[in-house]
């Protein structure tokens, strides 16, 4: 293909980068603020050297535009939550005092105070901070973050756009503040937002801004009449307000669909458009709608959210068909690169034919670039590129790496059957209760428990060859006896073994399963300072041998009490890896639950009564488009039985989900007849088990009664509180009494004092049942 020079030079620009550095720079200069060991003033300055570092390398790369303003501490919902003013009444004092403190106290909380409630980032892996407003919010201007890092840039010399979160998608994100009415709609506060937004944009062009960004992502959802209504109106008063910048709304993860003629016609001087994956639909729809007329359209061709290479020739096309529908067209990736790593050159342990069809942050930069380039000057003056893609592009299709006909043979003779329980609910509860004799109210973890230095250091003795195998299994070993005695203690019901020989809940078992590879500096945001190296899942998918059972077993052999197997569910293994998208991504959840299902029948085998599989991805990866959901929720929920109904009657089957809004897949939740799940619930106050109980969900629950995401330790009143809650929508006889999520993240003593905690309110609940 040969393609025409553009009739202007295209820009290529990101919509936001990764953060934490190339050695997670940021993590560690947090987290030692965090202990005391690191000045504020010192960690503002590494956080200011990162800004730098990586507006350089961006604009080295060749990109004509960076962006400013999409760096965050902890969270860019957070900052919008401080640009507005909108900062809970709990914590103003603190944040008045020390802002920098207080801002880390919204986010992570303290001892005295509860911080703000965390979930999960559209359909991604990332967590935000949920603005907590009320009919009382007063939003007041703070854009000091905003102005300062857009100055840092144009000091380098560089063009910058700033990138704020959109005024819409804020108050769609946000939750009515504790004490207010739950009807509260926060989006009634958008007439009162949009002055302290046009303020905003004020300063921003006061300081030489031509272009801001607003991101509105939640327009790619569902909307009703009066929320597109909303936007309109939203666009209309910031378009046409006097001394702003040019304006660019952004909206990604999915198609625009109804709310693509109302931003098209707002008085708004550019779009950016997600034209990847379910989003390539905005196409289409573009050109039905008649284009973008006299205004600038920022094309989303490079997928921001995987770690595949593009295919130029294709985004070539597609970029040449758009240039007939904007004023002008520049290139971009579908949204921020904040969800994939840095750089794939880092990568020494991948084959560097696989290597060749990876691009990471630094890689999709580049193929942007590139895409600039061939669209302003003609595919011939990207011929040279154009050719190792197309190798490259071939090289993955046909390796053998992608296709195993043993895998392919076995997923296509699966039968309804395989996929469902033996007995029904009833008849397997009374087994499992017959097995097991656990008290009412029965205490549990979710399954890690925390993972310590000395852990720690002994995997990185082991990878380095200073300690044998031999010595890294009694290392384990050791600290599965001290975190089952612990356990013995403190008065825990079932038991977990801590999973100390994993390092992450999906890549301790993609690293033992065919298809997948694993990266050694991969690392992605989940939240704060929290960073996960997802998997890449690159063919198909086979157990070679156990995962767990030998540990699992180990543990059992240590106590009379049982002892929880502790796998992560299929879809989970896809949302919290980069998947293929060579297959869809139904089938490869097939492969994965079949692979998983041969481990829960040996655990069952090796003598495991509860075997919990998790699934906290469950919600995250719910389409955003209503159309889409059922046919996702039907192979998600299959994948989840056909892993686990292979098992007896008197075998109980836990599931876990957390961190994401449960009551829009409560079906499907009863869907996957686990007989017990466990979920987050304290940051939202038992809200789960409301909307579980309205659901009149029939199996055992175990709503969440300790954060593990604060440092706060709940003293065993605040325990017993919410307990009641549940106690208020689930009947004694189906409540479980566990924390929120895994322990690993927490320390020692925290955990210590929260389980005992735990244990105790169980008790006193106990005493009043009886």
């Amino acid at each position: 293909m040969t393609t025409k020079p553009a009739a202007a030079a295209v820009r290529a620009t990101v919509h936001g980068y990764p953060r934490q550095g190339s050695d997670r720079q940021l993590k560690k200069a947090i987290e030692r603020y965090w202990k005391g060991r690191l000045t504020a003033d010192a960690l503002l300055a590494t956080a200011a050297e990162l800004r730098a570092d990586a507006w350089r390398q961006l604009a080295e790369a060749g990109l004509d535009e960076v962006p400013t303003g999409d760096f965050s501490l902890y969270d860019h919902v957070l900052d919008t939550s401080v640009m507005v003013g909108a900062i809970p009444e709990r914590h103003r004092a603190a944040y008045a005092a020390d802002p920098l403190a207080g801002y880390f106290a919204m986010a992570r909380g303290t001892q005295e105070v509860a911080p703000l409630e965390m979930t999960k980032w559209f359909d991604t892996n990332y967590h935000y901070l949920v603005p907590e407003l009320g009919p009382d919010t007063v939003f007041a201007a703070d854009p000091a973050k905003q102005l300062a890092e857009f100055g840092e840039a144009r000091a380098l010399g560089l063009t910058a756009r700033p990138v704020l979160v959109g005024p819409v998608t804020y108050l769609l994100l946000a939750k009515p503040a504790p004490g207010v009415a739950a009807d509260f709609e926060p989006l009634s506060l958008l007439d009162r937002l949009l002055p302290v937004y046009a303020e905003v944009l004020a300063d921003l062009r006061a300081r030489g801004a031509e272009w801001v960004q607003l991101d509105e992502p939640a327009l790619t959802q569902d909307r009703t009449p009066a929320e597109l209504a909303a936007a309109e109106r939203a666009y209309r008063v910031l378009g046409t307000g006097a001394d702003r910048p040019r304006l660019l709304v952004a909206a990604y993860f999915d198609r625009l669909g109804e709310a693509l003629p109302v931003l098209a016609k707002a008085p708004v001087d550019g779009l950016a458009l997600d034209l990847t994956g379910p989003a390539a639909r905005n196409l289409d729809d573009l050109a039905a709608a008649g284009g973008l007329p006299g205004k600038r359209l920022v094309a989303g061709v490079v997928d921001g959210r995987n770690v595949w290479i593009n295919d130029l020739e294709r985004s070539l096309a597609t970029l040449a068909t758009l240039l007939g529908l904007a004023d002008r067209v520049d290139v971009a990736a579908s949204c921020s690169l904040l969800h994939v790593p840095l750089d794939a050159a880092a990568e020494r342990d991948i084959d560097p034919q696989i290597l060749r069809w990876l691009a990471f942050a630094r890689q999709k930069v580049t193929e942007l670039v590139t895409l600039a380039r061939g669209l302003t000057r003609g595919s011939d003056a990207i011929a040279a590129q154009l050719a190792a893609n197309r190798a490259d592009l071939a090289s993955r299709a046909g390796s053998p790496i992608t296709h195993d006909p043993a895998v392919r043979a076995r997923a296509a003779a699966v039968v309804p059957a395989d996929a469902r329980r033996s007995a029904p609910y009833p008849e397997r509860a009374a087994a499992q209760r017959a097995r097991l004799g656990l008290p009412p109210l029965p205490t549990t973890t979710i399954g890690s428990f925390p993972q310590t230095t000395e852990l720690r250091a002994a995997r990185a003795e082991l990878r380095a060859g200073r300690l044998d195998e031999a010595g890294y299994q009694e290392r384990v070993r050791r600290e599965i006896q001290e975190t089952i005695a612990f356990q013995e203690r403190a008065g825990l019901d079932v038991l977990v073994h801590g999973e100390p020989e994993r390092n992450d809940m999906v890549q301790y078992f993609a690293e033992r399963l065919t298809g997948y590879l694993a990266t050694q500096h991969g690392w992605v945001q989940s939240y704060g300072t929290r960073y996960v190296r997802p998997p890449i899942l690159a063919g198909d998918i086979s157990r070679p041998e156990p995962m767990t059972v030998a540990w699992t077993g180990y543990a059992q052999s240590l106590t009379e009490r049982p002892v929880k197997g502790m796998l992560t569910g299929p879809v989970t293994m896809l949302a919290w890896s980069f998947v293929r998208d060579d297959l869809p991504r139904g089938e490869t959840a097939r492969q994965v639950a079949l692979a998983l299902r041969d481990e829960v029948v040996d655990l069952e085998a090796a003598g495991s009564a509860v075997i919990q599989v998790d699934e906290p991805a469950l919600r995250e990866t719910l389409p955003l488009r209503a159309a889409d959901q059922p046919a996702y929720l039907a192979w998600a929920t299959e994948a989840f039985r056909l892993t686990t109904a292979g098992v007896r009657a008197d075998t109980q089957i836990h599931t876990h989900m957390c961190y994401a809004e449960f009551g829009d897949i409560l079906r499907a939740i009863d869907d996957l007849d686990a007989d017990v799940i466990s979920l987050e619930a304290a940051r939202s106050h038992m809200q789960v088990a409301r909307e579980l109980a309205a659901a009149h969900y029939p199996r055992e629950v175990g709503p969440g009664v300790y954060d593990i995401h604060s440092p706060r330790v709940p003293d065993p009143d605040e325990v017993v509180g919410l307990l009641r809650a549940g106690l208020a929508a689930i009947p004694a006889e189906r409540l479980w009494v566990n924390p929120d999520c895994g322990l690993k993240t927490r320390a020692w003593p925290e955990v210590r004092d929260a389980l005992t905690h735990l244990v105790k309110a169980a008790e006193t609940l106990r005493g009043e049942l009886s």
